[in-house]
């Protein structure tokens, strides 16, 4: 059972991260199919998943359990603020049996409504790996621009991929909602 309801949206929430997630986390990040495009791709152990929900002082990242219902069902996050630009970087990853749900791109919105009109946050960035189709789809439906392209950034099943980068700034997601 997640953690207390943070944010609340039509067909997802966002709970705190407890410890008791620890073994969804674990066994998620681990699949196949979640870590690949993460970076590093690395595995986590229980302890190393554990360390992750420790909190950190000097840290303004947010990390909140994705839930449909009572079921747990992926996390979404930022980190990387910089509190001076007014910039940070999300991210999101869903289990594979609830991909097609809508359940990421919900999430994501709570998350940036969130950091816009709650945080102060001016802009949003996103990294996603070429071969990261749902991702893809996922920012730019919810407004993210591409702004680049790291050509050869990621090594994944033996290959290197080009990673592009993303930015939403509140400003376009305000005048977005309000069209």
């Amino acid at each position: 059972m997640p953690g207390p309801a943070f944010l609340t949206g039509e067909d997802v929430s966002l709970h705190t991260v407890e410890e008791e997630d620890a073994a969804f986390l674990h066994e998620s990040i681990n699949s196949p199919e979640i870590r690949k495009p993460m970076q590093p791709s690395r595995p986590y152990s229980l302890t190393d998943v554990r360390a992750l929900l420790e909190p950190d002082s000097d840290s303004s990242a947010v990390r909140l359990l994705v839930a449909a219902g009572t079921e747990p069902v992926g996390l979404v996050g930022y980190s990387d603020v910089d509190e001076t630009a007014g910039t940070a970087e999300i991210s999101c990853w869903i289990r594979p049996e609830y991909w097609g749900e809508g359940y990421g791109t919900e999430a994501v919105e709570l998350l940036v409504e969130y950091g816009f009109d709650q945080r102060r946050l001016h802009k949003f960035v996103a990294e996603v790996v070429e071969f990261n189709g749902a991702s893809k789809r996922l920012v730019e439906k919810i407004g993210f621009v591409e702004e680049g392209r790291q050509r050869e950034q990621d090594f994944v099943d033996g290959e290197y991929h080009d990673c592009l980068l993303y930015g939403l700034l509140a400003a376009e997601w305000r005048d977005a909602r309000n069209e």
